[in-house]
This record gives C-alpha cells, structure tokens and sequence, in this order.
C-alpha cells in the first residue's frame, strides 16, 4: 500500500491532469496479450512489464533526462505493480497464468 502510495506522490510532483492517471493506470495489463502465444511467452512479456525494476529504471531515465512523459510512464508502471501486489496479483510463472510468485491466484 505504501508503495503505491508513493507513486500518487510522485504523480502530484508532474503536471498531469488526474484523469490521465486513471486511465492509464490498467495499461501495463496490455502486457496479457502475449498468452495468446502460449503461457511462457505469455508470463516472459507480462513479467517484464510489471516487474518494479522496469518502473524505477524507466522513472530515473525521464527524472535524468528531464522527460516528464518518461517520468510518468515510469510512476504508471510502478504505481500498477504495486496496485497489483495490493490485489495479491504477483509475477507469473511460465505454466499457468494463475500460478504466481506470491501464490495461486484465487486459492481458498
């Protein structure tokens, strides 16, 4: 929770309109379209786009060259990571979208 809070904070420091926030924030789920290849595909472009690693390098990048678009894509892609790890969504293993490194999603 702390980290996607910190990741509103930092969207506070740009000049983006909130909406902008919002709406953007479900688009690193695009990242699934790669189980319609097959699960390791699948697993291998999701991981990289919602690993956290991504997010900070992405936002140092656009803090460095002074590219707020760059810095926002960044806050966007480590504010969804951490949203996702809030809902118990963790970065998948390559033979089952369920199977993550947090748990099985939907487990009792």
């Amino acid at each position: 929770m702390g980290q996607f809070g910190l990741a509103v904070f930092l969207f506070t420091q740009l000049e983006f309109q909130w909406w902008l926030f919002l709406l953007c924030l479900l688009l690193p789920d695009v990242s699934m379209i790669g189980y319609l290849i097959n699960p390791k595909v699948g697993a291998r472009i999701y991981n990289f786009f919602h690993h956290k690693m991504l997010a900070i390098l992405v936002l140092i990048l656009g803090f460095w060259l002074k590219i707020s678009i760059v810095e926002f894509a960044g806050i966007i892609l480590f504010a969804h990571s951490a949203m996702d790890r809030i809902f118990g969504y963790g970065l998948k293993f390559e033979d089952d979208f369920k199977h993550t490194h947090l748990d099985s999603i939907g487990k009792k």
